[in-house]
């Protein structure tokens, strides 16, 4: 992962979306996901969707970085210090799910910060495919079906 900035100088340059993707990869290495699929692949595709829906750089870079945090893959303090956007920081944060928060609260924070409905969009169109559906079994299909439908609805989008 790049260097956070020591206050003994200039600010960093902002990181680079390949630099991004590197940390992110880094980050989640040997991680997988409910199928067995390795965890940056996930990432990949959150990012490329983004991207085809119209998304900015900092919104790739936000795909790129959506489950750091909640995953405990990056901490929240390495996120404050890094050298990216306040908006790109803001998405990750908004796409962070808290312990026991409600799925009310979660989409609202999504909706009330710019950017971040487009970059859960691709995430939820990824995690919804149903070809990464079809390898679980059917009771966590199922649930997961009925969970990203819910957040569709909250998202406006259902």
């Amino acid at each position: 992962m790049p260097p956070l900035s020591d206050d003994s100088g200039p600010p960093a340059p902002p990181l680079s979306l390949a630099e991004v993707e590197a940390t992110a990869r880094a980050a989640h290495a040997g991680q997988t996901d409910k199928a067995g699929r390795p965890y940056a692949e996930h990432l990949r595709a959150v990012a490329e969707g983004v991207r085809r829906r119209g998304g900015d750089e900092e919104q790739i870079a936000a795909a790129w970085l959506h489950d750091a945090v909640e995953d405990d893959a990056l901490t929240e303090d390495w996120l404050d210090e890094a050298p990216l956007s306040r908006r790109t920081k803001d998405i990750v944060l908004a796409l962070t799910k808290r312990a026991g928060e409600p799925p009310e609260a979660y989409a609202a924070r999504i909706l009330a910060t710019p950017g971040a409905r487009l970059v859960k969009e691709a995430d939820l169109a990824h995690n919804a495919d149903p070809a990464r559906l079809a390898v679980l079994d059917a009771a966590t299909r199922t649930r997961l079906t009925e969970k990203y439908t819910r957040m569709r609805a909250l998202l406006g989008q259902g």
